[in-house]
């Protein structure tokens, strides 16, 4: 009997055992192509049914809403205005990774797999319809999702499972797909569902663009003027914010991850509650009230000691008082609740409304239909608080109600019922850290205590004593006051200055340093520079 020879030849590298980093990788690849399809689907359904809807945003907008608010305080502090793009960013990192692991799990049980992927449509499902102004449309992308996430991830989970079987024919006698050809069908179905995104997002644009319907509104001629600003208002130091802020550098701190769209020609207001006449207030019947010019600085509360979430312009809009007592407000009435078309509660006294103060329902600033981030077609502008219970954007309802009867959407989450306006100074001039040349050293700022005024501003430098600066001329209670001081004879080295401002009842800015959680922040403003 001859001896058997042993045969040394590789296997064909279609039938080699797959290595456990390959399979890995695979399996994540099908997890992510689950979850692009899932995005991808979610987008074309929401272009129909409403941006609002789109999973992620669903999802994201119910992460704000459930976000302690000391975390919201150092979004807003870290990233500023960029928050919501952070937030967005971290939302489709957790879903990549989470799409990952479920691509793991789904190669090893595709029908659990499926399953989890169809639990996270029904997450989004449930973000979409925890929204206080959500329709049941709103359920669709995200049912879509889930549905279409789970079919794409069980189809390729079973494609990977029989490639990566070993060498050997299906049970039905055929050979299964390769490994390259389940990538590549899971390579192809990102870039198909890329596609979905992108032409989702470009057809909802298309669907709810109202920037030519804003383009077509003709604002009347006032019927109120407000006085020209004086050219004192602004002193010419350079490097000194303008007194009116320009439109584009206007702040703005809101939660909507989306901005709601809204077509004035579908536009109206209700106002509804404790009132002897319940309204319903189209566009251009707001248009036909006469109209007033306020200027005003609004401040956001959740600007820091020296901040720069404070801007001033000037609005054009109907007088809310006298809306309000066209309506019939009844006895015992003591809150005005604002509700923005995102479903976002504020919630103003009703006694400082119709205390005599200029209070507003905006539908201009600058002399421009209002901008839709900074609430187009109207929203409310009442002097003396902070946004987050004074200013409603996007506003369609507005309801006579009580303190105790209704807690708005801020006041839920811990922050003063009230938020009237601390007084505050900031410097601008120096830069922090800038450095300067010894002799005659300019100081200059910004302060300001809506509705009540500013009547003197003071810095020192080193701890010192208290030098009054010299105030730029008063336009009024409800504006911001800008000031500047010569700092006599600076001497080389590093100095520290600090400014303090005291309102019109007589009151001086407080030194305690307090977070802008419940309340505002308070303490004096301070800035390092080096003199050379």
């Amino acid at each position: 009997m001859s001896n058997p020879t042993t045969s040394t030849a590789r296997p064909p590298a279609a039938r080699r055992p797959t290595g456990r980093l390959a399979r890995t990788a695979g399996a994540a690849l099908i997890g992510l192509a689950a979850a692009a399809v899932a995005v991808g689907a979610g987008e074309l359904v929401a272009a129909f049914s409403g941006p609002d809807g789109a999973p992620v945003v669903a999802v994201g907008s119910a992460a704000i809403d459930l976000t302690p608010t000391p975390l919201k305080e150092y979004a807003v502090r870290t990233f500023g205005t960029r928050d919501k793009e952070v937030l967005l960013g971290g939302i489709y990192l957790t879903v990549a990774a989470l799409a990952a692991l479920g691509g793991l799990l789904a190669v090893r049980r595709p029908a659990v797999g499926a399953a989890v992927f169809a639990a996270f449509g029904g997450v989004g499902t449930w973000a979409a319809l925890s929204r206080p102004s959500a329709a049941t449309a709103d359920a669709a992308p995200s049912v879509v999702a889930g549905l279409a996430a789970a079919a794409t991830v069980y189809l390729l989970a079973r494609a990977w499972r029989r490639a990566t079987a070993g060498p050997g024919p299906e049970e039905d006698g055929t050979a299964g797909p390769s490994r390259r050809a389940v990538l590549a069908a899971a390579g192809g179905t990102v870039a198909v569902a890329a596609l979905g995104t992108t032409g989702g997002r470009a057809l909802s644009d298309r669907r709810y663009d109202v920037a030519k319907a804003r383009a077509a509104v003709r604002l009347p001629a006032p019927a109120v003027r407000a006085a020209p600003l004086p050219a004192a208002a602004h002193p010419r130091v350079p490097g000194l914010s303008p007194f009116a802020t320009p439109t584009g550098d206007f702040y703005r701190v809101d939660t909507a991850l989306t901005l709601p769209r809204i077509d004035p020609r579908r536009w109206s207001l209700r106002v509804h509650g404790l009132v002897d006449h319940p309204l319903l207030i189209g566009f251009d019947e707001l248009l036909a009230m006469p109209l007033e010019e306020l200027d005003s600085t609004l401040t956001c509360v959740s600007n820091e000691v020296g901040g720069r979430y404070a801007s001033t312009t000037r609005w054009l809009g109907a007088s809310l008082p006298a809306l309000l007592r066209r309506a019939g407000v009844q006895r015992g009435a003591d809150q005005l609740v604002g509700r923005s078309k995102d479903g976002m509660t504020i919630g103003t006294p009703l006694e400082s409304v119709l205390d005599g103060r200029r209070a507003l329902l905006a539908v201009a600033m600058d002399g421009e239909a209002l901008p839709i981030p900074h609430g187009f077609p109207c929203r409310t502008v009442v002097p003396g608080f902070y946004g987050y219970t004074s200013a409603t954007k996007w506003l369609v309802d507005l309801e006579v109600t009580t303190f105790a009867a209704f807690d708005p959407y801020w006041v839920k989450r811990g922050w003063d019922r009230t938020g009237t306006v601390r007084t505050a100074s900031r410097i601008e001039v120096p830069a922090p850290f800038a450095r300067v040349p010894a002799g005659d050293v300019t100081v200059a700022g910004t302060a300001w205590a809506t509705h009540r005024g500013i009547a003197a501003v003071e810095v020192r430098v080193d701890g010192g004593g208290w030098e009054e600066c010299l105030l730029a001329a008063d336009a009024g209670p409800d504006l911001w006051r800008q000031w500047s001081h010569t700092w006599t004879g600076a001497k080389p080295g590093t100095h520290r200055i600090e400014v303090r401002a005291t309102d019109t009842t007589g009151a001086v800015q407080t030194e305690a340093r307090a977070a802008p959680f419940p309340a505002g922040a308070t303490g004096w403003h301070s800035t390092v520079v080096t003199v050379t």
